[in-house]
């Protein structure tokens, strides 16, 4: 029997009750879908799955909605690069290639520019998206006057990118970077080893600038969310105490260590004759607490695990 005798017929299935959805059934459901959200002006969410080069040699980047393949043109993406001479980014293109890469995998919201029925293909622009949401998050009020995202407010965002020490966030709409200070009150010597492009994560709102949707600014951090628990965790903390630890991060000589009891530690010297590197295990004594920084000051006696 051919696939298309299967689709065309009712499949009885063992539950005699049940209808069985065939795959044709499926894409028939989700394509009504898609026209009804480009009647509509609706908002759909795909996953950057690709990034392509038409026959032009122009930038397109390809979203998948429930198996469909949606594309985005470069200029539809919203990858705002200033082009002066403080920020020279070399050839566009190969900037937004750059960014595009780094977003690979990560949520889309887009809305519907145009349907091929015949071949059903589409075509979208997450710019369009992002200006609606925008209205809705920042410019909207409410009775007391009041956006829906504003200072000091909690609100769930999409990491759209993450590098070692910055990850890229989308808040409804407004894209913004949060550095790794801002990301916890833990030493992170790499942002990439606890965020994920695809995550969704809880950022607190420190600062929005609204001129109009195409001019909106967001500053914002997760540490404040998740809390300090290295200020609880400095009480287990004792001055000679010896404690095992990782090291996150070396800047300048300085070397920073997570201690096994929950503390932010720094270094500026070794007694191990071997160089430590980031992520070695080590042993650390603690000669003084700095109150004021929240962070315990010592010696590394030993390297006990290095990081080959």
């Amino acid at each position: 029997m051919s696939n298309e005798m299967i689709t065309n017929t009712t499949v009885l299935t063992l539950d005699s009750d049940t209808v069985l959805e065939t795959a044709q059934s499926k894409a028939d459901l989700i394509w009504h879908e898609i026209q009804n959200a480009y009647r509509t002006r609706k908002i759909l969410t795909g996953m950057l799955g690709g990034i392509e080069k038409t026959e032009t040699g122009s930038l397109i980047a390809i979203i998948y909605y429930k198996d469909f393949r949606t594309v985005i043109p470069v200029t539809e993406m919203m990858i705002n690069l200033v082009q002066d001479d403080a920020h020279d980014y070399g050839e566009l293109s190969l900037r937004q290639n750059k960014i595009l890469n780094n977003m690979l995998g990560c949520e889309i919201d887009f809305i519907v520019k145009g349907l091929d029925a015949k071949t059903r293909s589409i075509v979208a622009s997450r710019k369009e998206a992002m200006l609606k949401k925008r209205q809705i998050f920042y410019l909207e009020k409410d009775a007391n006057g009041t956006p829906k995202v504003h200072e000091d407010r909690v609100v769930q965002a999409r990491v759209v990118a993450v590098a070692e020490k910055v990850v890229r966030a989308e808040i409804f709409g407004v894209e913004t970077s949060i550095l790794a200070r801002d990301l916890s009150f833990d030493w992170l010597g790499d942002a990439r080893e606890r965020f994920h492009v695809g995550d969704h994560i809880l950022v607190r709102i420190l600062e929005v600038n609204t001129e109009d949707p195409e001019h909106i600014t967001v500053r914002a951090d997760v540490k404040s969310v998740e809390g300090n628990t290295s200020k609880e965790n400095m009480k287990k903390c004792k001055v000679q105490g010896k404690y095992a630890g990782t090291v996150e991060d070396i800047h300048k000589g300085t070397v920073f260590v997570r201690l096994s009891i929950g503390v932010n530690a720094i270094a500026h010297s070794c007694y191990d004759s071997r160089t430590v590197g980031k992520k070695d295990n080590v042993s650390f004594v603690v000669t003084h607490i700095d109150e004021e920084r929240n962070v315990a000051v010592g010696i590394i006696t030993r390297i006990i695990k290095q990081n080959l």
